[in-house]
């Protein structure tokens, strides 16, 4: 057989880098999309970003200029209303110099910045603590709270370190969850540290703050703080103790039958007691811990209009890009670099690509909110069923491009705040052969278990009856399924004395 060349012509889709680049772009988060902009914006020189925090700043512009507000007097630039500037490129003298903080928009002079500075600290003393600059206090461990009190209570060397031993072994909760024995077994031979010393140190480290530190177990923390509580009978007290050492799991699984018949009590009595170990903390050490809250920032936000909902793009998550002016006009004039060239046609790709990713993110909240008025109107209980392939069809995209919109995209509405992808949802048939959301389910077994007797709460099953009385056939099952999703304990568990 001979071997040849052959031409052949044939079609195929390819992924240029743009479609890339505007795919990557859509299914970032907004946390992740301004990371991403800050690595581009630091390797090309051709793009800049208008809403910069240090724009307030002195800056040295292109042309070796220092930008700065106190000598220029320039009148205030009007603001820009588009969140991404058009990629042609503008004038060096257009860029607005930065702008002093006068109540009625007029630039100020030198002097009149002069006076603004020291008008921000009139009527206060030099010493005021207002005037100084406020520095974020640092966190407090419970390593550290500790250890403050073992200095002032603990005097001999050698307790202080074995206190300091058992201190560095607790858990960010407060509880020593390795024995002494193997803390003991540890230790240097030539130490001549006693096991009953460390017994000693850790019941003095029982009785720091905060209460119930340093127990070996959820029973023995309970305990120690109710032996301190003030203020409670020593009857109360003994029964609540004997429950949290011998019975913890009776009273966790609510077995009040046989917690009465253990210890000889009646529903009063085991009330009175339930209610001292509910005031107990099983994690004393938890207050101490430094962890930081993650703030969700919406990207559209949903208001009451006259004539229905309005849905507008959230402005502050907008980035405010355009292609550098000086870079520009030197490539126009051909003393460019190639390569310069280049990064200028990738600047305005990441423009454009913005741009559609905030027009896409806009039109499929709008098409969600629309179908969801009776959301928006009276909360999840109407809830209607929607899929991907609903919004897909209508605005004339891929579904995957809906779910890559849909996915760490928030809503904030007069409800609260939302995942896009919360909107949607599954469909539960119905007796009069319509559907009904999996959502809206949800939130009516929340309202029923929220309003059911303490003292006799709803089993699945009858949750399942009651929402067929409404209509909605579903099994007891899902009902479960459904309950266990939202965290919501079982009935045992949830009944009261």
């Amino acid at each position: 057989m001979k071997q040849s060349l052959q031409l052949r012509t044939s079609q195929h889709l390819a992924l240029t880098p743009q479609l890339q680049q505007s795919i990557r772009l859509l299914q970032l988060s907004t946390l992740e999309l301004h990371q991403e902009l800050e690595q581009i914006l630091g390797e090309n020189p051709l793009l800049e970003r208008l809403d910069d925090p240090l724009d307030r700043s002195l800056r040295l512009l292109g042309d070796g200029a220092i930008s700065q507000q106190a000598s220029s007097g320039a009148e205030a630039a009007p603001d820009t209303t588009a969140p991404l500037q058009q990629d042609g490129p503008a004038a060096p003298a257009d860029e607005p110099p930065y702008e002093g903080g006068s109540a009625d928009g007029e630039s100020a002079s030198g002097n009149d910045a002069d006076s603004d500075w020291s008008d921000a600290g009139r009527g206060k003393a030099p010493d005021d603590e207002d005037s100084r600059p406020q520095i974020e206090a640092s966190q407090c461990t419970l390593r550290d709270h500790l250890m403050e009190q073992m200095r002032v209570t603990v005097q001999e060397p050698r307790d202080r370190v074995l206190m300091e031993l058992i201190i560095d072994a607790l858990d960010e909760n407060g509880y020593l969850e390795e024995p002494l024995e193997e803390i003991h077994a540890r230790l240097p031979e030539e130490a001549d540290v006693e096991l009953e010393e460390l017994r000693t140190a850790l019941t003095l480290l029982q009785s720091f703050d905060p209460i119930g530190v340093g127990a070996r177990s959820a029973s023995e923390c309970l305990s120690l703080q109710i032996r301190r509580m003030p203020g409670v009978p020593l009857v109360t007290r003994r029964m609540a103790i004997c429950i949290v050492e011998k019975h913890l799991a009776w009273f966790a699984q609510r077995e009040f039958n046989k917690l009465k018949k253990a210890l000889d009590c009646d529903d009063e009595d085991l009330r009175e007691a339930q209610t001292v170990i509910r005031q107990c903390n099983p994690h004393p050490g938890a207050e101490f811990a430094s962890d930081v809250s993650d703030y969700v920032v919406p990207d559209v936000i949903v208001k009451k209009a006259r004539n229905g909902w309005q849905v507008s793009l959230n402005n502050d998550v907008m980035p405010r890009l355009r292609v550098n002016a000086l870079y520009a006009n030197l490539l126009k004039s051909g003393k460019g670099e190639t390569a310069m060239g280049a990064q200028l046609q990738e600047a305005k790709w990441l423009i454009k690509n913005m741009r559609q990713r905030f027009d896409t993110i806009l039109r499929v909240a709008q098409a969600i909110v629309e179908r969801q008025k009776n959301f928006f109107s009276h909360g999840a209980v109407a809830m209607r069923p929607l899929v991907l392939r609903e919004i897909a069809d209508t605005l004339g995209l891929h579904e995957s491009t809906i779910s890559r919109v849909t996915t760490q995209k928030y809503m904030l509405t007069p409800h609260g705040m939302f995942e896009l992808k919360y909107f949607f949802g599954s469909h539960v048939a119905t007796e009069a052969g319509g559907e009904a959301s999996s959502t809206a389910i949800r939130a009516l077994i929340v309202q029923l278990t929220g309003a059911e007797d303490p003292k006799n709460p709803l089993s699945d099953s009858k949750i399942a009856d009651m929402l067929g009385e409404q209509g909605m056939v579903i099994a007891r099952r899902t009902v479960a399924k459904y309950r266990e999703a939202l965290k919501i304990p079982p009935v045992s568990l949830r009944k009261a004395l």
